[in-house]
């Protein structure tokens, strides 16, 4: 078959981008054509993949997009394919991957009745209603029960069309693939002292992860545990405002931030605590990439994924609505209890040995090769 997967962007080192990619590649693995159509890609190019850049001259990114739209469907239109794959929102889909949360949600929830008059609204309230609307034939690749909750209530889409997906970790993440002495040469390698405390925040979308809560934790915290506590920042953003704040707080010392890094999973074995009190999450991979790692997490309610480290018993989940108190609290407490923190550290080590955290792509890729809707 021929299947063309849509994304807007690509880089390596977003939740959605590898998820997109690695469900992209066990398409390919099972012998089918895949055609990427991105406006950009940045990193590597893997063998098995026809990358199609689109050209797009709008300044804005709804514009963007509506270029993007445009010219895949002219090209499809002349090129026509088996499958249409979105990992972002936009009409003619046959599948959609639905990574992100409900835009008519958060709308609703964050928004007055003048945003409604925007362009910006009105493009992605179209290209969302085009993909969840009733009637239309589009598959959802669903990862939270809450996500299919909030695109029910506002568009009353068939109960049918919903897959949910089991997540999708890579098993080179997980604890048991680390060498057993990583913890003290990863931290020897990053000049952290093992009487240390490793705190790690890892994902793009600096204010949306919830980085300025964490600083401001991390500023809360008694002076003695403070100066013995380092914060390394994984993600793709500008960090200059952020930095800002870090001097602001007096916390410039212990904070360093990182556009992207490769050894993810080699600092969540020398790291205490994951700290991912996001603001808005549809999911939250990188939680999951914690527990696999054998990493206790702190984070918020309103992500997706915070069931797992309930259920895992491996961390602290924050509840909604968030107040700032609860998390500076949680994380002094979490920092000087080192017998919480190795109990939590074993359950999510079991967790990772007994629960299927591995299978998104497959699952995912067996759906894409399936059967339309009509």
């Amino acid at each position: 078959m021929n299947i063309a997967f849509c994304l807007y962007k690509y880089f390596p080192y977003g939740g959605l981008q590898r998820d997109f990619l690695r469900v992209a590649l066990t398409v390919a693995s099972r012998g089918h054509h895949v055609q990427v159509f991105t406006q950009s890609w940045q990193g590597e190019r893997p063998k098995g993949l026809e990358i199609i850049l689109v050209p797009v001259t709008s300044r804005t990114n709804h514009g963007k997009n509506e270029q993007y739209y445009q010219w895949v469907q002219n090209y499809l239109t002349q090129h026509p394919v088996d499958r249409v794959v979105g990992f972002n929102k936009m009409p003619g889909l046959d599948v959609y991957y639905a990574a992100d949360v409900c835009y008519a949600e958060k709308v609703a929830r964050e928004k007055g009745f003048f945003y409604k008059l925007t362009r910006r609204y009105r493009h992605y309230s179209a290209f969302e209603q085009a993909v969840f609307q009733r009637g239309a034939g589009t598959t959802l690749l669903m990862l939270t029960d809450k996500q299919i909750g909030d695109f029910k209530h506002h568009y009353q889409t068939e109960s049918q069309r919903f897959c949910i997906l089991p997540p999708g970790i890579y098993p080179d993440r997980k604890y048991s693939q680390q060498p057993e002495n990583s913890r003290q040469v990863i931290r020897e390698k990053n000049d952290i002292g093992l009487d240390q405390y490793l705190l790690l925040q890892v994902g793009s979308d600096f204010k949306r992860k919830g980085v300025p809560r964490t600083l401001q934790a991390l500023a809360s915290l008694p002076d003695v545990i403070r100066h013995r506590t380092r914060l390394m920042v994984v993600g793709q953003d500008k960090a200059d405002r952020y930095r800002a704040q870090a001097r602001q707080l007096g916390v410039e010392e212990q904070v360093q931030f990182f556009s992207g890094r490769d050894d993810v999973a080699e600092l969540m074995s020398a790291a205490d605590l994951l700290l991912h009190p996001a603001v808005q999450e549809a999911a939250g991979i990188v939680l999951l990439e914690a527990v696999v790692a054998g990493l206790p997490v702190l984070t918020t309610e309103v992500c997706g994924y915070a069931g797992y480290i309930n259920a895992a018993q491996c961390g602290v989940v924050i509840p909604e609505p968030f107040e700032q108190e609860n998390l500076n609290t949680a994380l002094f407490d979490a920092l000087q209890n080192n017998e919480q923190r190795s109990r939590w550290a074993g359950n999510a080590r079991h967790f990772a040995d007994t629960e299927d955290l591995y299978s998104l792509a497959d699952k995912a890729a067996d759906i894409i090769l399936g059967p339309k809707n009509d």
